[in-house]
């Protein structure tokens, strides 16, 4: 094995930081954020993919106040579309500098990615937040700045979680075979998507989740053996 690739939400971070502590946080915030930060480029061109969608799946001609509706309702849906992603990372990062909250991690998933480097393994993040969110989240987690122990990040640019050709160019990115990629998630239909391409796969079974009928099974990341 060369690489890990691991999902954040319920795998490497309680499932409840994200929907208790950053969504709502996001949900208060947005309306005045995007207002405030109209004439900004990032957050003009979100606003134009979001007016992009409305018009491609309602036929709607999407003013400002519409995409702010819209924005909170893919909110409360858990929407993946990445001009929502984008936005809330912007969000987080006012929220993450000004010590509103810290990024949650497993006590479990900082030694043993310590030992996977010191193997010589590389490890990466797949989550469908954007990667400047993922960044934060590990940047300003409780274990202090713990980005230097992740060499990749990918988010949905890259493919959606449960599609195959996501798995298939972040192989072809890394350059290695899927053979020699591990990845773990909580969720099974990413673990099928990931296996269908030739990883191999574990399902990190915190509180709360399913167990797969088609995937190994384990409660933390000190379980997992990884050996290059």
């Amino acid at each position: 094995m060369k690489y890990v690739l691991t999902d954040i939400e319920g795998t490497t971070t309680d499932i409840a930081f994200v929907h208790q502590v950053l969504f709502p946080y996001a949900y208060t915030k947005l309306t005045d954020f995007v207002r405030n930060n109209i004439s900004n480029d990032e957050v003009k061109q979100c606003i134009k993919q979001v007016q992009t969608t409305l018009l491609s799946e309602k036929q709607i001609a999407a003013d400002l106040e519409t995409v702010i509706a819209e924005l909170l309702n893919w909110i409360e849906a858990d929407r993946k579309h990445p001009a929502l992603k984008y936005l809330q990372g912007l969000i987080w990062e006012e929220g993450y500098k000004k010590g509103n909250f810290k990024g949650h991690i497993y006590s479990d998933v900082v030694p043993q990615i310590q030992l996977w480097r010191s193997r010589g393994i590389g490890v990466g993040i797949y989550s469908s937040g954007s990667v400047g969110a993922q960044k934060l989240l590990f940047g300003y987690s409780d274990y202090g700045d713990v980005n230097h122990l992740f060499d990749h990040y990918f988010d949905t640019q890259i493919g959606h979680k449960r599609e195959v050709a996501a798995y298939q160019n972040i192989a072809a990115h890394l350059q290695l075979s899927p053979e020699q990629i591990l990845f773990l998630s909580d969720v099974a239909q990413e673990l099928d998507a990931a296996k269908a391409v030739g990883y191999h796969t574990i399902q990190l079974l915190r509180e709360g989740t399913v167990p797969s009928q088609t995937h190994s099974g384990t409660i933390n990341f000190q379980q997992i053996e990884v050996m290059p």
